[in-house]
């Protein structure tokens, strides 16, 4: 059982559907992440500024957005076009779940990258873009995860728990083929016979039947005894 959930260096993550959501740790070294961390301040920074002409327009439109903020975004921000067209989207989907509430966006909050602003190099680094350049970063992947880097869908989470960073991708799964069992066996459900199945076996209700009738029992026995114990002055403690 996994208590922490990036206590590993790499998780498997299983969504609806025919997907997986690898999560994989990055390795930087301290002036990468440094690089990683400012972008991500800066970045959530700009979400917080949509936020507020979100809410004060009340629009969660995207387009709408990006032609009320964009300039203003990246001048302010220092953003990429790409990186700003990616913050006005999280701002758009959070502000669209609750539209009487504006959204806040903590600093050190996910970034969501997309092939332009990410890129993989080999199935041991991957190029980030940040504040102060790309950064050429390796990873850590065993095999189970080598073996379906090639399947990875469009965009990235940059993640940051506990000091360290993370990458959640989503891969496609191949469908397994149908199961075709070799036998069955048919089950009756009833009341006197709990069940009766294809093979002739027949499995009796008459203890489960008797079940009620024995705990009613009981509880009648133990109100009598609580009854005369007080009837004759003895503290009575009950449960």
């Amino acid at each position: 059982m996994i208590r922490e959930p990036f206590a590993l260096l790499s998780i498997l993550c299983y969504t609806p559907g025919m997907t997986l959501t690898l999560v994989i740790k990055l390795q930087p070294t301290r002036d990468q992440a440094q690089a990683l961390l400012h972008t991500m301040e800066r970045f959530n920074a700009a979400c917080n500024a949509i936020a507020a002409t979100a809410f004060r327009e009340h629009t969660a439109n995207k387009i709408r957005l990006q032609k009320l903020v964009y300039a203003d975004i990246r001048a302010t921000f220092g953003l990429s076009a790409q990186m700003t067209v990616r913050a006005i989207s999280k701002v758009a989907e959070a502000y669209k779940r609750d539209k009487t509430v504006q959204p806040t966006f903590r600093p050190q909050g996910a970034i969501v990258y997309d092939p332009r602003i990410l890129s993989w190099k080999g199935l041991d680094r991957v190029s980030i873009w940040t504040l102060d350049g790309r950064q050429m970063i390796p990873v850590v992947l065993d095999g189970y995860h080598r073996a379906r880097m090639n399947r990875i869908r469009g965009q990235a989470d940059l993640l940051y728990r506990d000091g360290r960073f993370f990458l959640a991708v989503v891969v496609d799964v191949p469908e397994p083929p149908p199961l075709m069992p070799d036998g069955w066996l048919g089950v009756d459900l009833g009341i006197v016979n709990i069940a009766a199945d294809s093979d002739g076996a027949t499995y009796s209700g008459e203890r489960l039947a008797e079940a009620p009738a024995v705990a009613e029992e009981k509880d009648e026995i133990r109100e009598a005894l609580v009854e005369d114990t007080a009837a004759q002055g003895t503290p009575v403690r009950r449960r």
